[in-house]
């Protein structure tokens, strides 16, 4: 691996075009040339350059243990997924547990060949534990960490809305949404995993622990090996996070106004991280920042430094002026809340404005009044409008001659990276199994949503439409993600369009918006473990067999959890109902339901559009589409500001994509320790950040994981808590109080 003197370039997104002209050539070529290692200097400084292919892949062991991650991590992120502090346990938990276990299978299980002399040939154990088993086995991990968006139409039909669907049709809804997205995955892998300025930044964490996992090490004096960095943060991480996961809480949110000013509703929408603005406000816990964002430690410094710019202008400059200008009735309403409201300011009761067909009732809804949001609400739907057209415009202005001169082929020269060279000995998986996939995935969505119509809604133009509005948008935001490590989404567009085309039915925006999303979203993931199998050598047929295999399992389990949960815990969701102190208050979901009585039942045009009171919002279009013009042109203006390269629209806008559920304190901590790690200690400790910036990230990772679920398995279970003012989060109590006079709300003063 070349040392730091190869590599002088600190952001690499500078000097290298997105899509260089070096990897646009057909991969037959003969004027084909070999670059030693990666442009990239991340990826140049982690990932090795070296393949073994006689190293087994498909093994029982693999098939063993990759199944059983996929199955326990699918079971526990849906389990915590419902809880009011979301825990999403990352593959990397799974990736670290599996070595000691696969290490006792290879020293105890017996050596004999099954069906010796034929094509089924298979042992229990075929030798020592290599490194290409571990990648599959995380990819089965993979596929069952994080969370699947679909069971969000099942929580909002069943619990919020109480109608009925069925387990059936809910599997369908889940594996195709989840399945679909493969399809165009495959044909964009020339343009979003060959190209080696495509280094999709996550991927970097989970090959540095692998490395740290397998790689024997010497240990230089005074100095810690990877692998023993990586123990001694896992066992602090574990150790710690038993106090802000049970004995002292507010470490979650640290809101040190709202001390100062106890009784002061102004001091508490400033100063509370979870119902306010933060300003002050710091989480001590890991799973504050990585909560929503991903990682910290794995965001480049430039795309930190871009969501950053957009949290201080919007959370910090536009938010509050807006509320305290009193624009909408913004003082009305909290500040920060994902609720919904009458113009007098209480909780919205949607229930009465649904009529028996499960349509919106007009009547019904001219007697309660229009639907109002909070002031921040209201700014996430502008700045996810602006981040829609951003995007285009942005991958238009920047990178569009680059991809098309991709697609034409029309370099005459093509380097590649050593990792594209030695990925050439596989054989790769044919376009028409990715197409075979795509058509027979779009006839059973179709099938399902015609079939189940009184369920569903959808009908069979909205699953196209859906279809092709995820396709059209899988490039330009795969070009963001696998540069910045920043996934924009597609829910608010999505959600837009159906809701003027198909109004009054909730269901079927609903639905929409998971095709129309989330199979995009699908196929980023895909396209992200192909990278992270390009990078690891894993033969591409075995590596899409994995993600397949995979993605089945994790859907089943997911579903079935969510049903059992939901079929036994009492008034799951549901606020009002709930004791005050239960964990089953499920803000994601909440989030999802709201915005489906936005677009879905009220519709668009009754809010955005000309019967509404936001119609203003929609200029938040025009400006997401020009702001990456003016960067453009800034940038031909002065070409020698490097700098203003670095400013990227649609990360920067998009910085408030996950808020809500996520809150400020999410945000702010994500972003000082991104500063900590992409900035300080990569400029000043760079041998620093190359032996341990990313095994760090999986291990405090790791040991927070296996700390939260001994917490509940040993003491949640037996509903064993603390009640001290420790345990009462950021104590700021008075930040969802209103500020307009005569409003009046439990616990909060009524202002004359």
């Amino acid at each position: 691996m070349e040392d730091d003197d190869g590599h002088q370039n600190l952001h690499p997104e500078i000097s290298a075009p997105l899509l260089p002209s070096s990897a646009a050539a057909d991969p037959s070529s003969p004027k084909e040339t070999e670059i030693e290692n990666s442009p990239i200097e991340q990826v140049a400084l982690t990932v090795p350059i070296t393949d073994d292919p006689t190293e087994a892949v498909l093994t029982a062991r693999m098939w063993i243990l990759g199944t059983a991650s996929c199955v326990l991590l699918s079971f526990v992120n849906q389990f915590f997924w419902y809880r009011k502090e979301p825990l999403s346990i990352t593959s990397i938990s799974a990736q670290i547990a599996v070595v000691p276990v696969a290490k006792m299978m290879a020293a105890w299980l017996p050596e004999r060949r099954f069906f010796a002399g034929n094509r089924w040939e298979f042992t229990l154990n075929p030798g020592p534990f290599n490194v290409k088993e571990h990648v599959l086995i995380t990819i089965f991990a993979n596929a069952g960490a994080g969370s699947v968006y679909a069971i969000h139409i099942v929580s909002a039909v069943r619990v919020f809305y109480r109608q009925k669907i069925s387990f059936f049709v809910s599997l369908l809804v889940i594996l195709t949404t989840q399945i679909l997205g493969f399809g165009w995955a495959g044909i964009f892998r020339r343009y979003l995993v060959e190209p080696a300025t495509m280094w999709w930044p996550y991927n970097l964490v989970q090959v540095s622990l692998f490395r740290a996992l397998h790689e024997k090490e010497a240990r230089a004096k005074g100095s810690l090996t990877r692998n023993q960095f990586f123990l001694v943060a896992f066992i602090c991480s574990f150790a710690y996070y038993v106090f802000p996961g049970y004995i002292f809480s507010m470490l979650t949110s640290l809101s040190w106004i709202c001390w100062i000013f106890p009784n002061s509703v102004f001091a508490h929408q400033l100063g509370s991280g979870l119902n306010g603005l933060g300003i002050g406000a710091v989480g001590l816990d890991w799973s504050t920042a990585s909560a929503y964002l991903g990682s910290p430690l794995a965001s480049p410094w430039f795309a930190t430094a871009n969501i950053a710019a957009g949290f201080f202008i919007i959370m910090y400059v536009v938010t509050p002026v807006t509320y305290w200008l009193d624009v909408y009735n913004a003082r009305t309403f909290p500040i920060f809340s994902d609720n919904l409201f009458t113009y007098e300011g209480r909780i919205y009761n949607v229930s009465g404005i649904i009529d028996s067909n499960f349509h919106l009732d007009p009547n019904a809804y001219e007697e309660n009044g229009p639907v109002y949001m909070s002031t921040f609400f209201v700014m996430t739907y502008g700045m996810g409008f602006a981040s829609l057209t951003a995007i285009l415009s942005h991958v238009l202005l920047f990178h569009g001659s680059e991809i098309r001169q991709l697609s034409n082929s029309a370099f005459k020269e093509k380097k590649v990276d050593v990792h594209t060279r030695l990925m050439r000995r596989y054989k790769q998986v044919p376009e028409w199994w990715f197409v075979c996939m795509l058509v027979i995935n779009i006839a059973v969505t179709i099938f399902v949503c015609e079939y189940c119509n009184d369920q569903l809604q959808l009908p069979w133009w909205g699953v196209l439409l859906a279809c092709t509005i995820a396709m059209l948008f899988t490039l330009p935001i795969g070009v963001i993600k696998a540069t910045t490590n920043q996934e924009p989404g597609l829910n608010i567009i999505t959600e837009y369009i159906i809701g003027y085309l198909y109004p009054g039915r909730p269901v079927a925006n609903m639905c929409f918006k998971v095709y129309g999303y989330i199979s995009m979203s699908q196929a980023l993931t895909f396209l992200e473990d192909f990278k992270l199998g390009h990078y690891m050598k894993i033969p591409p047929r075995t590596m899409f067999m994995a993600q397949v295999v995979g993605t089945v399992t994790a859907s089943l389990v997911y579903l079935t959890t969510a049903w059992w949960l939901m079929d036994s815990v009492p008034n799951i969701c549901d606020r009002q109902l709930l004791p005050p102190d239960s964990p089953w208050t499920c803000p994601g979901d909440h989030v999802f339901y709201d915005a489906s009585v936005i677009w879905g039942l009220v519709g668009p045009r009754r809010i955005f559009g000309d019967l509404g009171s936001y119609s203003g919002v929609n200029w938040f279009f025009l400006a997401g589409a020009i702001a990456p013009l003016l960067v453009w042109l800034a940038h031909k203006a002065l070409p020698s500001a490097k700098w203003i390269m670095l400013v990227n629209v649609p990360v920067l806008i998009g910085s408030l994509g996950n808020m809500p559920p996520a809150t400020a304190v999410n945000l702010v901590t994500w972003i000082l320790v991104g500063f900590l790690s992409g900035f300080v200690v990569y400029r000043y400790q760079r041998e620093w950040w190359q032996r341990h910036n990313y095994v760090l990230s999986g291990a405090l990772d790791a040991g927070l994981a296996f700390m939260a679920v001994l917490l509940y398995l040993c003491l949640g279970l037996e509903g064993v808590s603390l009640k001290w003012w420790g345990n009462e989060l950021d104590g700021c109590h008075l930040a969802h109080c209103p500020t307009a006079e005569g409003v009046v709300v439990d616990g909060c003063p009524l202002f004359a």
